[in-house]
Order: structure tokens, then sequence, then C-alpha cells
């Protein structure tokens, strides 16, 4: 009886072990991957959590994932900011640095309802993203679809060397 109590903690110990394997991986994932995505929301001072959530205040944080591509004409930023209108969007451009900035509104669409999740967050928010290459300012173009936010940035030509003649 002992020897099997014994052998029965071993395999709850070892299998405990696994399972605390595999989530902190999964964190480790999460962060590694999703550390620049995650973006700090500020509530506005009049902005109260809904009447009757058990959830208050609103979450700060959320991940707003984005992508950057190059190819050999221009780089292109992907943002997903769902939930939002692209008239909440502002693009901004500052040397290799791209900032997206907006806001993100809470519409309550029942006044009798209490929520028992919320994870999205709401308010302002800004994120910014690190250009690989020089971009033409003047020539980018933003567009908003299905909750992603394209922003399209032409690349500067690279100045050709040339040679100065030594007199």
């Amino acid at each position: 009886m002992l020897d099997s109590l014994r052998e029965t903690g071993k395999n709850i110990g070892h299998e405990i072990g696994r399972a605390w394997d595999v989530v902190s991986d999964g964190w480790r994932e999460l962060f590694n991957r999703s550390s620049n995505a995650l973006t700090h929301f500020v509530h506005a001072r009049d902005e109260n959590p809904p009447a009757g959530s058990i959830l208050a205040p609103y979450p700060r944080w959320s991940l707003l994932a984005g992508e950057v591509e190059e190819t050999d004409k221009e780089i292109v930023v992907r943002l997903e900011v769902p939930g939002m209108e692209k008239k909440d969007c502002e693009v901004r451009i500052e040397g290799n640095r791209l900032f997206l900035s907006g806001r993100k509104h809470f519409e309550r669409t029942s006044v009798d309802s209490n929520f028992h999740i919320m994870e999205r967050a709401y308010g302002s928010f800004q994120r910014v993203i690190p250009l690989p290459k020089n971009v033409l300012e003047e020539k980018a173009e933003a567009t908003y679809l299905n909750g992603v936010l394209t922003v399209r940035l032409p690349k500067m030509e690279p100045e050709l060397s040339r040679s100065i003649p030594v007199s």
C-alpha cells in the first residue's frame, strides 16, 4: 500500500513537472514573439467601467500584433487594431521610426448586462515600430481594412558612391 502511494506520488509529481514545462514554454514564446506588441492603453479620466461590471477597470494592456515586411522597393507595416475605425488611427514617421497611435472606444450595447470576461483594452495607445531602412515620408500610404492598418513606405534609393579626384 505504501509503495503504491509513493509510486502514485511520483507519477503526479512527474505530470505536474511536465505541465509546468509546457506552461513555461508557452509564456516564454509569447513573451519572445510579442513583447513589442504589448501596448499600453491610457484611459480618459471620464471613462468609467461598465455599470454592473465585476471587472473594473478595463484592462490597460493589450497585444497589437504587427509585422514589418521589406521588399526591394518598400517597407510594409501591418498592425492588427480590431474594433477601431480608420478615423481613430494616426500614423507619423520620425526618422527611422513609425509611430502608430489611436483611440479604441468602449461601446456598450446593453445597459442591463454584466461582464464576466473583459480582455479587450480601451483608451488611447501609441506603438513605435523601428524601420529597417530610410523611407520617403512624403510618399507613404496608409489603409485600414478588416481591422488591419497597413502602412506602405517606399524606401529611399541608396546613395551611390562617387569618386572624388585628388588634386
